[in-house]
């Protein structure tokens, strides 16, 4: 006869330990890859900001002056910068918006400020646009920061 002794299995106390002991692990390992996705959504951030900085001084050499938003917003304006893909518009966590700039900085847009030297708004004269701000906002914050700017070189 046996016995319930000679049976050999885990007990209930031992599978518990083990799930969750797994699930300890399995939380880790989430908030992990949450914190890398975000972190490489601010640096595509970064890049297009870059590149859009890039592509608007090559504008400015050529032309005197930097084009307002609403060229910018018009996608065969966009295309006519020289090296610049127009999918550098569009906010990595916001896949499905339009390639558009917006005036002022908000999550999940990039913004294009633009004015002439006395920082009047150059909307209706973009001969006289001299300056600008381009500004990304981040998830979350980097090096104590919730926005990426950059602006003229010029």
């Amino acid at each position: 006869m046996n016995s319930l002794k000679d049976k050999k299995g885990f007990t209930i106390v031992e599978l518990l330990i083990v799930i969750v002991v797994i699930g300890i692990l399995a939380t880790f390992v989430i908030i992990a890859y949450g914190g890398i996705q975000e972190k490489a959504r601010n640096v595509k951030r970064q890049n297009d900001i870059n590149a859009l900085q890039t592509a608007l001084e090559g504008y400015h050499q050529a032309n005197g002056h930097y084009p307002n938003r609403t060229d910018m917003n018009n996608p065969s304006f966009v295309s006519g910068l020289k090296g610049f893909d127009s999918d550098a518009l569009i906010d990595p966590s916001n896949p499905s918006q339009d390639k558009t700039l917006v005036a002022s900085p908000v999550a999940k847009s990039y913004s294009y400020a633009v004015s002439d030297l006395n920082d009047v708004n150059c909307e209706t004269n973009r001969e006289e646009c001299a300056k600008y701000t381009l500004t990304a906002t981040y998830e979350g914050t980097v090096k104590g920061s919730t926005t990426y700017k950059k602006y003229n070189l010029n």
